[in-house]
C-alpha cells in the first residue's frame, strides 16, 4: 500500500501527464478496480514514472552535440505492403536485429533530424515538423518503404519529447535533437524491399554542432562526390553520409572543419557540404545551390530563404559556380544541427579565400532571426513552430 500510494502521488507530479489524464487518473483511483489494477501494474514493473526529475543530472553549460541517451523512444512496426498504425514509447535501448535485415545487407533505411527547444515557460516548441514528416514520406517512397502519415509523425514526436522531458535543455542551454528514422528490419537474402519495417524515434540533448565562436573552414573536395544525377543525394537515405567519412577524415586531419562537395557530371558547381547546405553573400544577392535531386531540400535553408527574402535580400537559387567563391562577401551553412554556420574559408586548388564573419554579418542577422523563432524569443508570424505543453 506505500508503494500504491508513493507511485500515485509521483504518477500525478509526473511532468508529462497533461491536466486531462491527471483528471483522469483520480477518476480511475477513486475505484477498487483502478487501485487494484494500479497496484498491479506496479508489482510487474517497480520502475512505473520514476523520471519527476526538474532535469537531467547533466551539466547544461558544457553540452556538445553527442550522444546523450535519453530514457525513452518510440517505436511502430508494419509490414511490406500494409501501413504504420499505432506505436508505443519504450524504454531507450537496444533493438534486436536480424543479420539478414534489409537495412543491414541492403541499406534501405532513412532518417531525420529536428529539435524540441524549450521555452521560458516550461513549454517546448517543435520547428515546422510537419516538413521533417512530408520530406520522410518522399525518401521512402524513393527506398520502397512505408511513412507513417504526416499527422502520425507529429503526434509520435509530441510523445517522444513528452515522455523525454528532462532532457530538453533549459533555455538558451541547447536543445533535445530528435532523430526519427525508418529502417528494412525484416530478414531477406536477395536485392529486394524488406518484408518488415520499423518507424523508430530517439532524441538527445545537444549543444552547438560546431563551436559557435569559430568560423568553418572548408576545402573544396577534387577527388570524391557527394551524389550524383539519379542517386539518393535529394533524401535523407542513410546510405549518403558514410561514403562522405573518408573525406571529411582527410580533411579533418589537415585542419579543415569540412568538406565542400561539387557536381560530379561538371566537376565546376557547388552541391552542398558534408550534412549542410551552402550558401553565397554577394552585396545584397544570396546565391544557393538549386535542390535538382542531388542536394537535400532542407529544412533550415528552405526557412532561411524566406526569412532573408522578408528582409529585402535578393535570394537566387540555382547552379553557383566553385569560381564565385573567389570574389565571395560571406559563405555560410544551414542544416538542423549546425542551424546557421559562418565559414571563414574555404580552400580550392591549394588556394585560401577568406569571408566576412562576425555580428555584424549577413549570415549573424539571419541565425539569430530563425534562433529566435525556434527558441519562442521571436513573435512567429510564419507559423513554423509547433507547442507542446
Amino acid at each position: 500500500m506505500v508503494l500504491l500510494q508513493r507511485t500515485t502521488g509521483l504518477l500525478k507530479s509526473c511532468r508529462f501527464l497533461s491536466s486531462g489524464s491527471k483528471a483522469w487518473l483520480d477518476w480511475f483511483l477513486g475505484s477498487p478496480r483502478g487501485a487494484s489494477s494500479l497496484q498491479a501494474s506496479i508489482e510487474r514493473d517497480d520502475s512505473i514514472c520514476r523520471i519527476d526529475e526538474e532535469y537531467a543530472d547533466i551539466n547544461w553549460d558544457e553540452l556538445g552535440f553527442g550522444l546523450v541517451p535519453t530514457d525513452y523512444m518510440y517505436v511502430m512496426k508494419c509490414s511490406l505492403g500494409e501501413e504504420f498504425t499505432k506505436g508505443e514509447i519504450n524504454r531507450y535501448g537496444k533493438i534486436e536485429l536480424s543479420p539478414s535485415s534489409g537495412v543491414l545487407n541492403y541499406g534501405q533505411g532513412l532518417y531525420e533530424g529536428l529539435k524540441a527547444y524549450q521555452k521560458t515557460d516550461g513549454s517546448f516548441l517543435l520547428f515546422r515538423p510537419e516538413e521533417n514528416a512530408r520530406r520522410l514520406q518522399t525518401g521512402a517512397k524513393r527506398m520502397c518503404m512505408p511513412s507513417p502519415s504526416v499527422n502520425q509523425f507529429v503526434d509520435a514526436v509530441k510523445q517522444t519529447v513528452r515522455a523525454n522531458r528532462r532532457w530538453v535543455p533549459p533555455p538558451g542551454k541547447g536543445s533535445l535533437y530528435i532523430r526519427p528514422l525508418i529502417i528494412g528490419s525484416g530478414p531477406i537474402l536477395g536485392l529486394a524491399p524488406s518484408p518488415e519495417y520499423t518507424f523508430m524515434i530517439y532524441t538527445s540533448p545537444v549543444g552547438n554542432y560546431f563551436k559557435e565562436s569559430d568560423a568553418l573552414n572548408l576545402v573544396v573536395a577534387e577527388e570524391f562526390h557527394r551524389a550524383t544525377p539519379g542517386g539518393t543525394g535529394g533524401i535523407k537515405s542513410i546510405t549518403n553520409y558514410a561514403p562522405v567519412l573518408k573525406p571529411q577524415t582527410d580533411a579533418k586531419i589537415q585542419g579543415f572543419s569540412d568538406v565542400l562537395y561539387l557536381d560530379s557530371v561538371n566537376k565546376r558547381y557547388l552541391e552542398e557540404v558534408s550534412a549542410c547546405n551552402i550558401f553565397v553573400v554577394k552585396g545584397n544577392t544570396i546565391s544557393t545551390p538549386a535542390t535538382l535531386g542531388t542536394i537535400l531540400s532542407g529544412i533550415t535553408r528552405k526557412s532561411i530563404i524566406d526569412i532573408a527574402r522578408g528582409y529585402g535580400y535578393q535570394v537566387e537559387e540555382r547552379l553557383v559556380s566553385v569560381d564565385e567563391l573567389t570574389n565571395a562577401n560571406e559563405v555560410f551553412c544551414t542544416g538542423t544541427a549546425v542551424v546557421v554556420a559562418q565559414v571563414g574559408s574555404v580552400t580550392y586548388h591549394g588556394k585560401r579565400f577568406e569571408y566576412g564573419t562576425g555580428a555584424e554579418t549577413v549570415a549573424q542577422r539571419l541565425r539569430s532571426t530563425l534562433m529566435g523563432i525556434q527558441t519562442g524569443l521571436l513573435e512567429d508570424k510564419m507559423g513554423w513552430t509547433v507547442e507542446i505543453d
